[in-house]
C-alpha cells in the first residue's frame, strides 16, 4: 500500500511539473494580444526620436526593446550581442527598456556584458509601434522605419534560417528597399508591455 501511495505521489508531481512547462512554452508560442489603442506604424514612416539617442554619425539606428523582466527577452540577449559584435561598426544599437521598475544604465549594460547606450523613453515602443518585448525597430538613417519586428521564430533564437532582425540589417545595408518580411516576421511574440508577464 506505501507503495501505490508514493508511486501516484510521484505520477501527481510529474503531472504538475509537465503542466506547468507545458503551459510556459505554450503561452510564449502564442502572439502577443494587439492591445485595444494600438495605432499601427508603417514601414517608411519617419520616427521622431529627437532627443532620446545621439546620432551624428547619421547611421541607422537599430532599437532592441529589452524587458529584464520577461524570459523571452533573456532568451534574446546572446542574438542581440551577435548582431553588435557583427554590425556595431555599420549600425547605431540602442537598448530601450520597457519595464515598471528602476534599472540603472550599468545594469542593463552588464546584463548584456556590452557598452552600449541604454535609455528608459517607454514612449518609443508606440512610436515604433512596439507591444510587447523582445522586439527590434530598424530605422534607416532618415529614421524612418524599415522593420519592425520579432528577431527569429524560435523562442532562443537559435534558426538561423528565420533571423529576421539580421536579414532586416542586411537588406537595408544593401539598400534592398522592396525586403518583404513573412507574418512571422512581423507577429509579435513575448511579454507584453503593459503588464510584462504574458
Amino acid at each position: 500500500m506505501k507503495k501505490l501511495v508514493v508511486s501516484v505521489w510521484l505520477i501527481f508531481l510529474l503531472v504538475i511539473v509537465g503542466g506547468l512547462f507545458w503551459y510556459n512554452e505554450l503561452i510564449y508560442q502564442l502572439p502577443t494580444p494587439i492591445p485595444k489603442d494600438y495605432k499601427p506604424v508603417y514601414r517608411g514612416q519617419r520616427i521622431n526620436i529627437s532627443g532620446s539617442i545621439q546620432n551624428e554619425s547619421k547611421r541607422p539606428v537599430f532599437f532592441h526593446f529589452f524587458n529584464p523582466d520577461c524570459p523571452c527577452s533573456r532568451f534574446n540577449i546572446a542574438s542581440f550581442k551577435s548582431l553588435v559584435k557583427q554590425y556595431g561598426s555599420q549600425i547605431h544599437f540602442v537598448v530601450v527598456v520597457i519595464n515598471k521598475y528602476p534599472y540603472t544604465t550599468r545594469q542593463i549594460q552588464d546584463k548584456f556584458d556590452l557598452n552600449v547606450p541604454v535609455i528608459f523613453d517607454q514612449s518609443l515602443a508606440k512610436a515604433c509601434g512596439v507591444y510587447s518585448t523582445p522586439q527590434a525597430a530598424l530605422l534607416n538613417s532618415n529614421h524612418e522605419l524599415y522593420y519592425r519586428g520579432n528577431y527569429n521564430r524560435s523562442r532562443y533564437c537559435a534558426d538561423e534560417s528565420t533571423n529576421y532582425a539580421k536579414m532586416a540589417i542586411e537588406g537595408l545595408l544593401n539598400a534592398k528597399s522592396s525586403m518583404v518580411f513573412n507574418k512571422l516576421a512581423l507577429t509579435a511574440y513575448g511579454c507584453q508591455l503593459a503588464t510584462c508577464n504574458k
